[in-house]
């Protein structure tokens, strides 16, 4: 009987282990090159591995039947097939992927200046790309850089809602903003650079924080923002972008692809938006959102050439007519004192591209021409300014041996400026205008050193001449170590930045409202010593989850800041270098989690510090500048029904905010506030998107006396004491006049919003 039992069970394993089936093989790219870690399952029934590190997966123990096979990669296009398995069959099944925007190993330009890999870049660059960007749609790159992490846009007037962006609590004129690496937004167009590029032209955007003055020179001193604009021959044969809200506003960007005979390619990117509906939801007789009419123009250039050699040449137009002010203000009030009104036309062009020189050594050319026209009244303060900025520099890239890369380059740039400002009058007769002239020639040499495949260094030493302020020097240093199965990479970083700023084409405030400007002393050149460090870890856990974590510790030390002083006089802002010193340093953390179900999850957190010592050892905090602040974007696809679901949004800690003295009543703190957005997609085929949703979920506005005595633009009801400062009357009794710098967030509340999207491919 026992031998009986024991013959029937051993006939019943292996009839139980002839029905298994087991599946293997590789996965690899649309290359062919092996992709370790990636997840393969099945479906039904829980089954899943995690390939290795040559990208090999196997799957035994499977009951015979049909299956849906998923495989998840991150940066790399889910896959998901149909498979069926025999009894005992052992299938071998190799599985490509395709890689999307957002791979890692995507190359970046912004840290080197020249093509590298991100994984493999000695300076942390951050990538954003044209899909995050759509998770919440907006008329401008200055609207869409509030989801990243240590990035704000600031805005700097509640009238005219002009702005600028701040990284890691450094203010705009800190930051570099870049078109193709060239830097043809600096001087006047800090303010409205970032407006008025089509998102058609977008390929993806590198941010880089901390200075990088050794490879771009001046402004480059809290960071640099470098807008990739797609090449021709990778983007779609037509494209467009139209949305509007139920404020009024619509935003429409349109992308087209065309030859240039048989080896030319050209990309012309266009970008409208109107928004002409007076709304004050705040009741204080003022516009809640500027009216604008912005028309940008953005035509692209390539040309194949021999040896694949590198020929770009791209032209950009934009004219704005801006306005925000009191409700029933006309055109026939500009300049005038019977109704206030800051009233903006801007017209702009730009020229900028590469040239390959056609010899043996790898020696590139690149060159950048702007021209900004700005006509505008702020009330009765007449602005009109011209800015040219001639821009050229060549580049050698030699690689020596095994371990060395060297970067040789030469640079030089010319910026004409006029206004009607004290900022270029006439020594000899104010009344006349004596134009800026700066001439800023420079060379760099970068030698970026590999000793075996986890130590890398890299060396950089820039010396520039400016013609009014002399020599700059300006040196870093970067160290990057990788582990050995490359789920561990640390970064450190130190260097030093500079900055010669001109305060009426970077700082709105200093023309807006009812102030005056002063500066007291020659203003010199501002200089940084910035230290970083950096903290990539790969987390490739189970069932398909990726969980990617980058933390970073920031310290920047600043002698000769210049900086607004609102608070000495409250009827000026004084402009002066700072007599001591500041500092700007806190901690910062992405997180990025993708599972294989669809669900991705991007959030961040920073924690800053930015304080000013004056000379006599009295710190305080920078004004308008948030103690933390935190983003996130959620997006969950439903592949099966061509759905996405959008969740994105930001948080903002306590600003310290400008006040009109010791009687102003208003907060001198702001409070935490937070813009959240939601928005649905749905795929109609494969080429036209519908998406909508709301914006600012939690109605968030700030407080209605943002602005001081809206009613009273003019002062007319004020009553100054013999030095200028306000008095205390019965009508006024918190002593204020009307000023318009208490701003710390948009105006907008809830909104919905519906777009369309139709893209034509070959």
């Amino acid at each position: 009987m026992k031998q009986s039992i024991l013959m029937m069970a051993m006939a019943l394993a292996l009839g139980l282990g002839a029905q298994n089936a087991s599946l293997g093989g590789l996965v690899l790219d649309e290359n062919g090159e092996a992709l370790p870690f990636a997840t393969v399952g099945m479906q039904p029934g829980n089954h899943a591995v995690t390939a290795d590190t040559d990208g090999r997966y196997r799957l035994d123990q499977l009951p015979a039947g049909r299956y849906t096979l998923r495989a998840t990669s991150l940066g790399f296009s889910p896959l998901a097939t149909t498979i069926s398995l025999a009894e005992g069959e052992a299938k071998t099944l190799d599985i490509r992927l395709e890689s999307t925007a957002a791979a890692l190993e995507e190359v970046v330009v912004s840290a080197t200046m020249k093509e590298v890999s991100k994984a493999n870049s000695p300076v942390p660059v951050e990538v954003y790309n044209a899909q995050f960007f759509r998770a919440n749609p907006t008329p401008s790159i200055f609207e869409s850089l509030q989801n990243v992490n240590g990035v704000r846009p600031q805005l700097n007037c509640n009238v005219c809602n002009t702005g600028d962006i701040h990284i890691n609590g450094l203010e705009g004129p800190y930051t570099m903003v870049l078109i193709d690496g060239m830097p043809i937004v600096s001087g006047l167009a800090t303010v409205y650079g970032l407006t008025g590029i089509p998102q058609a032209m977008i390929e993806r955007v590198e941010i880089v924080k901390g200075p990088a003055s050794t490879l771009y020179g001046s402004e480059a001193v809290g960071g640099l923002i470098n807008i990739i604009t797609k090449k021709p021959g990778n983007a779609p044969r037509f494209s467009a972008d139209v949305f509007s809200s139920d404020w009024g506003d619509v935003n429409a960007d349109l992308g087209l692809k065309f030859g240039l005979g048989p080896r030319g390619q050209s990309l012309l990117g266009i970008n409208y938006f109107n928004f002409q509906n007076r709304i004050d939801r705040n009741d204080d007789g003022f516009t809640d959102v500027t009216l604008q009419n912005r028309l940008s123009v953005f035509q692209k250039f390539t040309l194949d050439r021999p040896e694949n050699r590198v020929f770009s040449l791209a032209a950009r137009y934009v004219y704005e007519d801006r306005f925000g002010g009191e409700m029933d203000w006309t055109k026939a009030d500009r300049g005038g004192d019977e109704r206030y009104g800051e009233s903006i036309l801007t017209n702009r062009w730009e020229l900028l591209g590469t040239y390959q020189l056609p010899t043996r050594e790898p020696l590139m050319f690149q060159y950048s021409v702007n021209g900004h026209h700005q006509d505008s009244y702020y009330g009765t303060v007449a602005y009109a300014a011209r800015q040219y900025v001639g821009f050229g520099q060549l580049t050698w890239n030699k690689v020596l041996g095994n371990s060395h890369d060297l970067l040789l380059g030469a640079a030089y740039r010319y910026t004409w400026y006029d206004d009607n400002t004290p900022a270029t009058a006439a020594a000899d007769n104010p009344t006349q205008t004596a134009p800026s002239r700066i001439a800023l020639p420079g060379i760099f040499v970068q030698d970026e050193i590999t000793l075996g495949p986890r130590h890398t260094f890299l060396l950089g030493l820039r010396y520039d001449y400016n013609s009014r302020h002399g020599s700059v020097w300006s040196p870093r240093l970067n160290y990057k170590y990788t582990s050995p199965d490359k789920k561990h990479t640390l970064r450190l970083s130190a260097g030093n930045g500079y900055r010669v700023a001109n305060v009426f084409t970077e700082d709105h405030a200093a023309l807006t409202g009812a102030r005056t400007v002063e500066f007291r002393g020659d203003l010199s050149p501002e200089t940084s010593w910035n230290g970083n460090l950096n903290y990539v870890r790969k987390i490739y856990a189970g069932r398909g989850t990726f969980i990617g974590l980058d933390a970073s510790a920031f310290y920047t030390y600043f002698s000769n800041r210049i900086l607004p002083d609102y608070e000495t006089d409250v009827n000026k802002i004084i402009y002066a270098n700072l007599a001591g010193h500041s500092v700007s340093q806190g901690l910062s953390l992405n997180v990025d989690v993708e599972f294989a179900n669809g669900l991705q999850l991007l959030a961040g957190g920073t924690f800053q510090d930015v304080s000013l010592t004056d000379e006599d050892g009295t710190r305080q905090r920078q004004l308008l500048t948030e103690r933390f602040s935190g983003v996130w974007s959620i997006a969950y696809r439903l592949p099966r029904w061509g759905l996405t679901v959008d969740y994105t949004g930001n948080v903002y800690g306590p600003m310290r905010l400008p006040l009109l003295g010791e009687l102003d009543d208003r907060p001198g703190t702001s409070p935490v506030w937070s813009l959240q957005n939601i928005q649905l997609t749905q795929r109609l085929g494969e080429r036209v998107e519908v998406y909508g949703g709301v914006k600012n979920l939690l109605n968030y506005t700030p407080p209605a006396n943002s602005i001081a005595r809206a009613f009273d633009p003019f002062d007319r009801g004020v009553t100054f004491g013999p030095e200028g400062q306000v008095e205390p009357t019965p009508e006024n009794p918190n002593a204020l006049s009307f000023d318009p710098t208490y701003v710390f967030a948009p105006n907008q509340g809830r909104r919905g919003f519906l777009g369309l999207r139709w893209t034509l491919w070959e």
